[in-house]
């Protein structure tokens, strides 16, 4: 108990110092000039305006990502998290979490059980992949991050999380074959989602649609789904016909083609 209370208080206090430090960048009069998410953003740069010289140093960062590896205390798994993903809003910080290999280590909590942690780690790596740089490592994650989406409760704070992840990541082209597979599973979200889970998945959506190499996959997956739920309905109408009467009952199929507004 007493080593766990120390690390608590080791992240406390390396938490106040990423807030202190964030302090002293917003009063040195660095307003409004934070990125645009998403599809309306550029691709990301490694020239943020928002690097300071008031940021935590290497030294801080480095015993953070030790911290993190060390436990497997959720709570303070979680507090790490938290503390590197406002550290990670600046530019610099980036850099320097990737050249002490964070990103990985940030990325094996991608795969633990405690979904809170995983959520903190999916927003770490979203803004950590706000540089170009970054983006080349945390693309071996893109696939894991799918997955947690399909398989997150509906409209969770960890499915939005990784939901804005993959935003950030569709940017550009590069990386748009690994969320192919995972096109059927926005496209229900975008129908059956809340109105926060609809504007997220909708980034991406776009994002992938300025690609032309992903117009037959987004139509392919449009039509999957018209055709499931075409037979659902069939299915459903001859079953409360048949409860209904005798006869037989002939039912015309709509053509799915014509359906689609290209």
């Amino acid at each position: 108990m007493g080593e766990r209370a120390a690390l608590r208080v080791a992240v406390a206090v390396l938490g106040a110092g990423a807030c202190y430090c964030l302090w002293r960048l917003a009063a040195g009069g660095r307003r409004g000039q934070r990125a645009a998410a998403g599809a309306a953003r550029g691709p990301p740069s490694d020239n943020s305006p928002l690097a300071s010289t008031h940021t935590m140093d290497a030294d801080a960062l480095q015993k953070l990502i030790h911290l993190l590896q060390a436990t497997d205390d959720p709570l303070i798994q979680e507090q790490a998290l938290i503390t590197l993903s406002n550290s990670a809003a600046f530019s610099v910080n980036q850099d320097i979490i990737r050249n002490l290999d964070g990103l990985s280590i940030i990325g094996r909590m991608l795969s633990d059980c405690v979904p809170k942690v995983k959520e903190k780690a999916l927003n770490a790596l979203n803004n950590l992949s706000m540089n170009i740089k970054n983006q080349e490592e945390i693309q071996v994650y893109i696939t894991q991050v799918c997955r947690s989406i399909e398989s997150a409760p509906l409209n969770s704070e960890l499915q939005l999380a990784g939901l804005r992840l993959l935003t950030n990541m569709s940017v550009t082209s590069d990386y748009h074959h690994k969320m192919i597979n995972s096109i059927p599973c926005f496209l229900h979200l975008l129908s059956e989602g809340t109105e926060r889970t609809q504007i997220q998945v909708l980034k991406v959506l776009v994002n992938l649609s300025a690609n032309p190499a992903m117009t037959r996959h987004l139509l392919r997956a449009q039509v999957v789904l018209e055709a499931a739920f075409l037979g659902e309905r069939y299915s459903f109408l001859c079953n409360w016909n048949i409860t209904k009467t005798s006869a037989p009952v002939e039912l015309v199929p709509v053509e799915l083609v014509s359906s689609i507004q290209c």
